[in-house]
């Protein structure tokens, strides 16, 4: 089987070395791709000469032709939303990854809210305000809310467009930024509890869900700082219920994925929930329409059922004639080394040691004219440890992590530090 891979994230290279270990032994390609996947996968960065816009449904398609590709797993959601998967299934290539309308889950907030009230899946109230909205109605709507706000970019953000903040002022600059940009604002009323990230796979109604995670999204231990595409995150949840997968699959995937379907855009690929458990259980803050980073990288860390064969099962439609899937005994974690100045303005062209070890996913990385490993992006690397348990996987992944220098790194000391001390209660 030949593989086409699009993306060149951390969540990417996770996927390629997942696919790597199937026993069918898939040739592997990856559009764009960075230096850390070139062990794995023969990369491809133009087409014809000209930069490959992995957004480009008919440049995606024309490279999938060209490659004789069994299945294209698409990573990032910006070509989903752009509609690179209707583009190749038209073209008669399976494809993993929903179509243009089914992403629009994630692409639109308030789609997704319409989506879930329908369904009639518990979330956070929310209330849409324009880009045009004056400054009167700003704080006419700003005072329905808080003393918690949630602003939320009603577009794509990178995981990079909420703010949750007691202040005020901070609310209301956030409404004008994202209005700045010609993007609608959503404000939702504050969801307490501990987050909860739940993958499902899902063939049109038929989901199967993959391991609980929780990411940490704030730059700064002890949740400070502003929010970022995930600093790190560990699987599964140690203190989630007994149940709570099935619960969550029940009340909240299998609702979703029926409205869909009803709606006329079927569900295909990776649907991700982001859920926060109170005190009346799970409600969504956020659907992704694609595997979410860095959870994927934990999460892929620890499946022992073939990846290439059970992606390829969603593709094609048969993902109900599936087994079971089987899971590595234990737990993973991630931790994302972050360049300087991540997530406002990340430095590039640092220098990057010791990386060339095993558990470490790469990201935002690239070589200079020496051929050195320098940085290339805000997110820059992912280290990734496994272990009987929590503590042991923590010690793994920090060791690595110790063992990797870069001037101007950083990255959170506390990953899965509330779960390992007992301090996250339901």
């Amino acid at each position: 089987m030949r593989i086409l891979v699009i993306g060149s994230g951390a969540r990417e290279h996770a996927l390629l070395r997942g696919l790597a270990q199937d026993p069918i032994e898939p040739e592997l390609h990856v559009a764009p791709g960075n230096t850390g996947m070139d062990p794995l996968a023969a990369r491809h960065t133009e087409l014809d000469g000209t930069p490959l816009k992995v957004d480009d449904p008919a440049q995606v398609t024309d490279l999938a032709r060209r490659i004789d590709a069994d299945l294209v797993v698409v990573g990032p959601e910006i070509p989903l939303v752009a509609g690179v998967a209707d583009a190749l299934r038209d073209a008669g290539i399976a494809v993993f990854g929903p179509g243009r309308e089914a992403a629009r889950i994630e692409g639109s907030k308030a789609f997704a809210k319409d989506v879930m009230a329908a369904a009639g899946v518990a979330t956070a109230h929310a209330e849409a305000l324009e880009s045009g909205a004056s400054d009167a109605e700003i704080d006419a709507a700003i005072d329905r809310f808080g003393p918690v706000w949630v602003v939320k970019d009603d577009g794509l953000a990178g995981g990079k467009g909420v703010v949750v903040t007691r202040d005020r002022d901070e609310a209301v600059a956030h409404v004008r930024s994202v209005h700045s940009s010609g993007n609608p604002v959503l404000l939702e009323s504050f969801l307490d509890g501990p987050e909860v990230s739940l993958f499902c796979l899902v063939d049109g109604t038929t989901v199967v869900p993959l391991l609980p995670a929780q990411d940490h999204k704030r730059v700064r231990d002890n949740d400070e700082g502003p929010n970022t595409g995930g600093m790190g995150a560990y699987a599964p949840l140690p203190w989630l219920p007994d149940g709570a997968v099935e619960q969550i699959v029940r009340d909240v995937v299998e609702p979703v994925a029926e409205e869909m379907a009803r709606r006329g855009c079927p569900y295909s690929g990776l649907l991700y929930a982001g859920l926060a458990w109170g005190a009346d259980g799970p409600a969504v803050v956020e659907f992704n329409c694609r595997f979410g980073d860095p959870e994927t990288q934990a999460v892929l860390a620890l499946l022992e059922t073939p990846l290439a064969q059970l992606l390829h099962s969603v593709a094609n439609g048969t993902l109900a004639a599936q087994p079971p899937l089987r899971w590595r005994e234990g737990y993973a974690l991630t931790v994302v080394l972050a360049a300087q100045g991540y997530p406002a303005s990340p430095r590039s062209g640092d220098v990057i040691t010791g990386a060339d070890v095993d558990g470490v996913l790469h990201a935002g990385t690239a070589r200079n004219s020496d051929g050195e490993l320098v940085s290339a992006g805000g997110r820059v690397l992912s280290i990734v440890g496994t272990g009987p348990d929590l503590v042991a996987a923590r010690e793994e992944a920090y060791g690595i992590l110790r063992g990797v220098t870069m001037a101007g790194g950083h990255y959170r000391s506390d990953i899965a530090g509330p779960a390992v001390e007992g301090r996250i209660r339901i």
